[in-house]
């Protein structure tokens, strides 16, 4: 099976569409959630799972005593370990590789232990959905509300006698409904806070899987390059090594206990180290940007004059000073329909009005 082939499935996700198909219930930070990030972590799962680009997932040599595919799946289930290491600068020298040198008397509980690539395309792939489920939550909660009151009033149209007759509707019922759908703001509100509980949330739950390395993980790769080579150490082999160590013990012919030291090839690392870099920065942007995302909603809540603001921003229309003026009554504004139908034939209400008039008054 080849990459794209696995990779297909996870291309539904990324939908392209004419914006004027259907009601679109959310923002575009809330997309970079479900949408982007889900994708992210959903390809990542893939290509973790993807032995035809690394071969095997593991493979570990020893003396020949015990069989290769025997020590291989002992080591991928019991986990491998790692020495610590103090520098790089005796590679080739005095150790085969960082984290395999000989352990020197150091007490087995000082040895760093990988587990977590037994684990990993489960994670990531909860991750996505973890990340899919605030949006869940609202789409099954709105219920294609907004879907129904703007049906029709979406794209471009010939017909605006229709199209204003519609208008005329959506704002009637906009006007009958004020201040009754308290209860579809909040949860669209909640539901962005969890988005930004979630991506906080998700940075902590991947530096617990790590085992604490996470959160230091991006600064470490970056500062690496500027260290002196004989006291600096790979913080990408560090977190994820590619050769690591295995102990197998068996029983002899006499029925003595025999300890195999078996050094093992982590092929699958190459990958995951990049993922998890990735992910290092895109989460810390995500936050940041749906933090600044939140402030503006508390914003726009809890000021007025903001929220009027963005309205006939958003409105299209035209406002002169006195309409904004708190002296004076603020009148109806004039909706150009050329902003909003570019394609539309215009109407000069003032005209059809008088030829209606003149009508009228030659039939009496």
């Amino acid at each position: 099976m080849t990459v794209m082939k696995m990779l297909m499935p996870v291309a539904g996700l990324i939908k392209v569409r004419y914006g004027g198909d259907k009601a679109d219930i959310d923002s575009s930070f809330f997309k970079l959630h479900y949408r982007t990030t889900s994708t992210i972590l959903f390809i990542s799962t893939i290509l973790v799972t993807a032995n035809n680009l690394i071969g095997k997932t593991i493979d570990c040599m020893a003396d020949g005593a015990v069989p290769g595919n025997v020590l291989n799946t002992y080591c991928w289930i019991m986990s491998t370990f790692s020495i610590p290491s103090r520098n790089a600068a005796g590679k080739g020298v005095n150790y085969a590789y960082q984290g395999v040198q000989p352990a020197n008397g150091m007490d087995e509980d000082d040895y760093i232990r990988h587990a977590y690539y037994q684990w990993e395309p489960f994670v990531l792939f909860l991750q996505g959905m973890m990340f899919y489920i605030p949006h869940w939550l609202w789409k099954t909660y709105e219920g294609g509300c907004l879907q129904k009151i703007t049906g029709g009033l979406r794209g471009r149209t010939l017909d605006v006698e229709q199209r204003k007759g519609q208008l005329e509707t959506l704002v009637k019922y906009v006007k009958e409904t004020m201040k009754l759908n308290q209860w579809y703001a909040g949860v669209f509100i909640l539901c962005d806070f969890l988005n930004f509980v979630n991506v906080v949330g998700q940075m902590f739950f991947i530096n617990k899987f790590l085992g604490g390395v996470f959160m230091n993980y991006g600064t470490e790769v970056l500062s690496w390059s500027d260290m002196d080579s004989e006291e600096r150490t790979d913080p990408l082999i560090e977190v994820f090594p590619r050769l690591t160590k295995c102990t197998f013990h068996k029983y002899g012919h006499s029925g003595t206990i025999e300890k195999h030291d078996a050094l093992c090839l982590l092929a699958l690392n190459i990958i995951s180290e990049k993922i998890y870099v990735f992910l290092w920065f895109w989460l810390i942007i995500l936050a940041v940007l749906t933090a600044a995302y939140m402030i503006y909603t508390v914003a726009v809540i809890a000021v007025p004059a903001l929220r009027k603001t963005m309205l006939q921003r958003n409105a299209k229309t035209k406002y002169s000073n006195d309409d904004r003026s708190p002296n004076k009554k603020a009148s109806a504004p004039k909706i150009e329909p050329e902003k909003l139908y570019p394609t539309a034939p215009i109407l000069d209400e003032s005209s059809d009005a008088n030829s209606t008039a003149s009508a009228h008054s030659t039939s009496v």
